[in-house]
């Protein structure tokens, strides 16, 4: 098993010497978070949480997670990245490829796109995208993207988006994974068709392992069991080596972490302290598994 670095609601500044240090310890990626911004009302509870209040505040730190992917590959030799999740619903595929597939060469094809709808109708409306259709629309999007991203002169007639022949240049140079985000019954058949792996918001184990089930059984339903397929995890209450090998022989394949949490560091902690958790945690458990 693999394990992915969570950077989520760190500050920007810390952003590039996370990332070296997790590549020397044996991370495998950097998971980058996706928020637009933080609008003082919203109209629908957020999905992750018991009381679906928020965990962040208005002054909490975002970073653009495709300008992340471009700053920390710059600075690093063999880590990946990917999104987790960036949100399509509020974005434009035409524009959406273009930035992919420039991360995609910028870092020599060390990055994924895992994507999801978002939960916020203010996400969708203040970007100028309709929140009705979003799970149709979203469909059309990957179709778009995977179409564009693929190379060569291309046209999409689709209900939602429509353009003629054109091409983005340079394409990247080998296929950009895509990882479907979504815990209902929907998105988990959308990981399964088009997904090149589930990725999940916070879960706990025994809802992660019916999760993990029943993606394999949708997999064999669209004839794709045979296919390589990661399962990225945020599991709430397995930790330790003997947690982390629970989630493996679950079919877990990529543990996202945020290591520092684990010895008493705080999101606004110092870089040092961060860098101790990342150290003591491969010590600990990536190089035991």
């Amino acid at each position: 098993m693999k394990f992915s670095l969570g950077i989520a609601m760190s500050p920007l500044d810390q952003l590039t010497e996370l990332a070296r240090t997790a590549e020397e310890c044996g991370y495998a990626s950097i998971a980058l978070p996706d928020s637009l911004f933080f609008s003082e009302k919203v109209s629908a509870e957020y999905p992750y949480t018991p009381d679906g209040s928020r965990m962040w505040n208005e002054e909490t730190p975002w970073v653009d997670p495709m300008v992340a992917a471009a700053a920390m590959g710059a600075v690093t030799e063999h880590i990946g990245f990917y999104t987790q999740v960036l949100k399509l619903g509020s974005r434009n595929p035409l524009l959406l490829a273009r930035q992919v597939g420039s991360v995609a060469n910028l870092t020599g094809g060390r990055f994924g796109l895992g994507v999801g709808l978002g939960w916020a109708p203010e996400e969708f409306e203040w970007c100028g995208a309709p929140y009705e259709n979003r799970g149709k629309r979203a469909d059309e999007m990957i179709d778009v993207l995977k179409l564009v991203l693929g190379g060569g002169m291309v046209e999409y007639h689709g209900e939602f988006f429509d353009f003629d022949r054109l091409r983005m240049s340079p394409a990247p140079k080998d296929p950009v994974p895509f990882y479907v985000g979504g815990h209902t019954p929907v998105a988990l058949r959308r990981a399964a068709r088009v997904g090149d792996g589930w990725t999940s918001a916070m879960i706990k184990f025994d809802d992660l392992k019916t999760v993990i089930d029943k993606l394999a059984v949708l997999r064999a339903e669209y004839e794709r069991a045979d296919e390589p397929y990661e399962i990225q995890a945020v599991c709430v209450d397995r930790f330790g080596l003997d947690g982390y090998r629970q989630q493996a022989d679950i079919g877990v394949t990529d543990a996202i972490v945020v290591p520092w949490l684990f010895y008493g560091v705080g999101f606004d902690g110092t870089l040092a302290a961060k860098k101790d958790g990342l150290r003591r945690f491969a010590d600990e458990v990536i190089t035991r598994m």
